[in-house]
């Protein structure tokens, strides 16, 4: 009866060294991937926060519908004329006005 004893408890020991090795084994690749997505995050940019509350809501919200008007006036003028020379003017005219406008307009 004592053998059965022994030999029962040898191979629970045996069973529960097989899943502390499991466990370290995966402790390890854990431990190593985490490492490795900390060495790619310190080299990629910090996520900054941008203001926040009402005005930098309302800001956005201004600087958003400036881009969609910019972009829906040059679609017009892309689908409205045929002539390229029209379609390039529209577009350096929005580059070099609209920064100008959106300084004019979001001023407060």
């Amino acid at each position: 009866m004592s053998k059965e004893r022994a030999q029962r408890r040898a191979e629970r020991e045996r069973e529960a060294a097989v899943l502390a090795a499991a466990k370290a084994a995966e402790a390890e690749r854990h431990e190593r991937r985490e490492a490795r997505r900390r060495a790619v995050a310190s080299r990629l940019p910090k996520k900054r926060r941008g203001p926040s509350g009402v005005l930098a809501d309302r800001r956005r919200t201004q600087t958003r519908l400036l881009v969609l008007a910019f972009l829906v006036l040059n679609v017009l003028v892309w689908l409205a004329s045929g002539d390229w020379a029209v379609r390039i003017l529209a577009l350096v005219l929005t580059a070099l006005v609209g920064p100008l406008v959106h300084i004019l307009m979001t001023k407060n």
